[in-house]
Order: C-alpha cells, then structure tokens, then sequence
C-alpha cells in the first residue's frame, strides 16, 4: 500500500505532545502496512520506549536518532550545527530515496530554533517531499515560513503539567 497524495504536517507549541503524536500518526500508518521513518533531529545519546517499539515494528518502521549526547550547547553551537547539517543532507537523501511513505523530522523545528539548520534548508527538504510521502515536522517554535508551507499545522499548548509539581520524566511515558 502506497498513499495516494501526501502532505507535509507541523506539530509545534509549548505544550508536551509533539513527538507523541507524530509516533501515534507512525503506529496507524504501520498498522496499514505504510513504511516510516522517524528521523529525529538533536536527540543523540539514550534509548527511548520507541527505539524499543521500533525493533519491534521492523521493518516497517525505522528511527535514526542524531546529535550528541546532551542537549545543545547553546554558549557554541559550532559541534551541534556540524552534526544538524550532517543529519539533514542524511534526512534529505532518505526522504527523496523513495523508501518511505511517512517521514518524521522530529526536533527539527528546534534545530533550526538553536540555528543548527536554517529555515531555508527546511523548506528545501518539503520541496523535496515525494508527492506520495506525507512529512511531518515537530518542534517548538516552528518557523512561520514552515508553518505556511505546511498543509497541516497543529499546536500543543501547555495548560498544566506534572513536571512542574515535581514529576519526573518517566520510562515509558516520557521516554
């Protein structure tokens, strides 16, 4: 089964949700024998509850994780722009491959909210876009450019979360 027509999506806001719902969006679409790739953008180093599931799900479903352990240096972006850049050509070569129905760049909007990547560099990948590929793109603070050249933009608007209250982030929830 291929897509007849696909889009490209933005989830972006404050609120938690973004990458979960583009892996919710991933679980339907392997359900309907679609092939995903989950490309997640300044998120190196530590194995997620869907890097589990992705075994699980292969070879259907696919996830490449990239950045260094961490988070971003953001007193010098120099080493975390190299990997972003590096990272993107890779994403760009796997989303024109032709390979996959469903593409997530996730953490993409905040890589190029840290200035690891350029806004023009993304709107170049969903030009690049197969026609029958659905892209989806999260991230706080999507660019507006992005946001206008997307077909569908949701926001996640935090109202009230248990981090605040103390809450750690959990295994299997969070992570």
């Amino acid at each position: 089964m291929s897509l007849e027509q696909g889009c490209v999506q933005v989830y972006t806001g404050n609120g938690k949700g973004k990458t979960t719902a583009a892996l919710g969006l991933a679980l339907r679409a392997v359900g309907r024998g679609l092939k995903v790739c989950v490309f997640q953008f300044i998120k190196g180093g530590g194995r997620y509850g869907e890097h589990l599931a992705a075994e699980k799900l292969a070879p259907l479903m696919t996830i490449i994780q990239t950045g260094r352990p961490g988070w971003v240096n953001t007193k010098d972006i120099t080493e975390d722009r190299h990997i972003a850049q590096e990272a993107l050509a890779r994403a760009e070569e796997l989303l024109t491959s032709g390979l996959y129905d469903l593409f997530i760049c996730d953490e993409i909007n905040g890589a190029v909210g840290y200035g690891l990547i350029d806004v023009e560099q993304v709107l170049g990948l969903i030009s690049s876009k197969p026609e029958k590929t659905e892209l989806v793109l999260t991230g706080r603070n999507a660019h507006q450019l992005v946001i206008d050249a997307a077909d569908l933009v949701t926001e996640m608007t935090e109202i009230k979360h248990y981090y605040k209250a103390g809450v750690p982030a959990r295994t299997g929830i969070e992570m």
